[in-house]
């Protein structure tokens, strides 16, 4: 098999490698990778600033789009030929997160997807819906996973307010699926041409935050001054403060990522949660359950990822355009 791995850390440093293919074990199945796409948790881990105690050599990514080649013995769910997606977290399969179910991430805990062949357990795949190509379905593992779960948290009506920041991977399925659910959505970017993007989408209202820093107020003015129902939240301790001043009073914070910069803990927002009575919920991706219900809403209305493709070969070049930002929904690598 051939694969990238993270022989010492730093994008530069990410390796082409040649390893021998395993053989599926007992419950265990032999996928050929068909395309992997990229997270901001993937670079973090390349760079050694997601786990600087990482076991190297570490095969990175959590997300790709898989053919069943072989079963090993007692495999009974999948054939040769079926379509999957492997889950983030192999051994969250239902209900809640427990540090149990947390270990076993893909690309992190275990060797990830960033190879044109892996085994996975079993039970550690879903399959993928028969309308997208392998190029869009390596998109949902993560990000569209849990963009349905922070939509969830806010336990959203038709006609809720949905504030979402920036155009990557997280905020584009979030705009896509909240759409769904008929809700208005909000949205912020550096740019106004990702913007416009975004309302070919169904964005209901957007705003440049280079150019009007303070989108909390207008996100206020945009709901009459009463504030958001759900900010999906994916810049971090940076942005929070004026997520919690954008939100509704009982509203509710999804907290996905941590893309932006560290706020001063001193003044972090305690009085904004108190005042707003806000809940702010953390979202770690979700189950395999999550994925499978996602997928069938993804299904019933054959909804399409939003990426950019690229070659095997540029690994590299994609991670550095992750870093810099400036993709609009997810970067995708297919396997050649």
């Amino acid at each position: 098999m051939q694969a990238w791995q993270i022989s010492s850390f730093g994008v530069d440093s990410l390796e082409f490698v040649e390893r021998p293919t395993a053989s599926p074990g007992h419950g265990e199945v032999l996928v050929a990778v068909r395309a992997i796409s990229f997270n901001y948790r993937d670079l973090l881990m390349v760079k050694g600033l997601y786990n600087p105690k990482l076991h190297l050599p570490r095969i990175p990514c959590s997300d790709g789009a898989c053919e069943v080649v072989a079963v090993g013995e007692g495999v009974t769910a999948w054939s040769p030929g079926d379509r999957v997606a492997a889950i983030f977290m192999q051994n969250w399969l239902d209900g809640a997160l427990t540090p149990a179910k947390a270990r076993g991430a893909l690309g992190g805990d275990i060797d990830g997807m960033l190879a044109d062949y892996i085994v996975l357990k079993e039970t550690g795949m879903v399959r993928i819906p028969d309308h997208l190509s392998f190029q869009e379905a390596a998109t949902l593992p993560c990000a569209a996973v849990a963009a349905w779960n922070a939509l969830a948290a806010g336990n959203l009506k038709p006609g809720a307010n949905v504030l979402i920041q920036g155009t990557g991977g997280v905020s584009i399925f979030a705009l896509q699926l909240a759409r769904l659910q008929g809700a208005r959505v909000l949205g912020i970017s550096s740019s106004y041409e990702k913007l416009e993007r975004a309302c070919s989408l169904g964005l209901d209202a957007g705003l440049n935050y280079r150019e009007v820093p303070e989108w909390d107020r207008w996100a206020l003015d945009q709901t009459g001054g009463q504030g958001v129902d759900l900010v999906v939240e994916v810049g971090g301790a940076g942005t929070l403060p004026r997520s919690l001043r954008a939100l509704r009073t009982g509203g509710v914070v999804a907290q996905v990522g941590v893309l932006a910069g560290p706020a001063d803990p001193v003044s972090f927002p305690i009085a904004s949660i108190l005042h707003k009575q806000a809940r702010i919920q953390g979202i770690y991706v979700g189950s395999r359950k999550d994925f499978e219900e996602m997928n069938k809403a993804i299904s019933l209305v054959a909804l399409r990822p939003i990426g950019e493709n690229f070659p095997w070969s540029q690994a590299r070049e994609v991670l550095t355009r992750l870093e810099a930002g400036s993709h609009f929904g997810k970067l995708v690598l297919t396997v050649e």
